[in-house]
């Protein structure tokens, strides 16, 4: 990126950028290039949330802001940027208004990493997949300091529901993780990916870790059937609950954001990232970055297709699920995929 922006302005204007200004310019063009199509993703994805659930309930959806109401995001964006922001007298200005900007920051400097094609990446560090998990877990910190900061006591039991909740399922995440980095034999991303070529780990011992980290994924998310930290009938929409205009806008594009990340993180530890499903040559006529957001696509849809479905966990369910059947499973999964190395010197892929 610093070497084309260089190029760029010796030819248009004339100028000689020094390495470091290039270096700069480069990381600031990068990551608008991903900050604002990620924004417009954002948008778009609640448009087909709610399109996907008033399908599945036969109802229409938005259908009256722009053509097939593809504009009601941007309606809804607009109205919550126009509306006051308040907050309760009682509350942590700081940390109250502090909460919701570090959800949202950390809900971006995760694409960071994510490659979307072959050399398509921001940053092509070697721990990228260590990266992720690191920013995945200090996401609870806004959930945490949102609730303790409202000063209220639902906001503040969602908070707890909702931190209890994501330590629970990043265990089993990352012993997920640990069975793909082993398979992969690497922790970087775009390794990851070129090691299912041929054949997605999807289509091999590791499918019952995808589907361990999709349902995790869901958890982690706070997505139904597990958004108990968010349960109307219970605490009132949790640690959101004192929250209104931009603030809440940002909980809201924060949380959409992981959900895009989380289903182009099983795209790229399960479904081959950019890579088609078979190694044939007339499937690498489309781009690379096309497969990558069409399987973005599908495990939205999939996202979507279980919160207009299934009904909603009880907290006890919620818990027994993680510490009692995911964790066992997916321990037991690294030391299956670890005999398969050592005994076979590959996973049979």
């Amino acid at each position: 990126m610093a070497d084309l922006l260089v190029e760029f302005f010796q030819w248009g204007f004339g100028v000689t950028l020094v390495p470091w200004l290039a270096t700069l310019l480069g990381i600031v063009v990068g990551v608008l290039v991903i900050a604002l199509p990620l924004l417009l993703a954002v948008a778009m994805s609640v448009y087909m949330d709610r399109k996907v659930w008033a399908g599945m309930q036969m109802r229409r959806g938005p259908n009256v802001v722009g053509p097939w109401g593809l504009m009601q995001s941007f309606a809804d964006g607009l109205k919550l940027f126009l509306k006051e922001t308040i907050i309760p007298a009682s509350a942590n200005k700081f940390i109250f208004l502090l909460a919701p900007a570090l959800t949202f920051l950390l809900a971006l400097v995760a694409w960071a990493v994510v490659p979307f094609d072959a050399g398509v990446v921001l940053s092509d560090i070697n721990v990228g997949i260590l990266y992720l998990f690191a920013i995945s877990s200090l996401g609870v910190y806004g959930i945490i300091l949102s609730g303790w900061a409202s000063n209220s006591r639902y906001a503040f039991l969602g908070a707890l529901r909702s931190a209890a909740q994501m330590v629970s399922y990043e265990v089993s995440i990352g012993f997920v993780l640990v069975t793909v980095l082993m398979t992969a034999g690497s922790l970087n991303l775009s390794d990851i990916v070129m090691a299912q070529k041929g054949q997605w780990f999807l289509f091999s011992p590791l499918l019952p870790m995808a589907v361990v980290f999709f349902i995790s994924a869901l958890a982690e998310t706070n997505r139904p059937p597990f958004d108990l930290p968010e349960a109307e009938a219970e605490i009132v929409a949790g640690y959101q609950v004192e929250y209104s205009s931009m603030a809440f806008a940002l909980f809201f594009l924060g949380e959409y954001a992981n959900i895009i990340l989380m289903c182009a993180m099983v795209s790229i530890l399960f479904l081959g990232g950019w890579l088609p499903p078979l190694d044939w040559a007339p499937l690498y006529i489309i781009p690379g970055w096309i497969w990558f957001f069409g399987k973005i696509f599908v495990m939205f849809f999939l996202f979507a297709w279980v919160k207009a479905t299934v009904p909603r966990y009880r907290y006890d369910q919620l818990m027994r699920l993680g510490w009692k059947v995911f964790l066992p499973l997916s321990l037991f999964w690294v030391v299956l995929t670890g005999a398969l190395l050592l005994f076979t010197g590959k996973i049979p892929v």
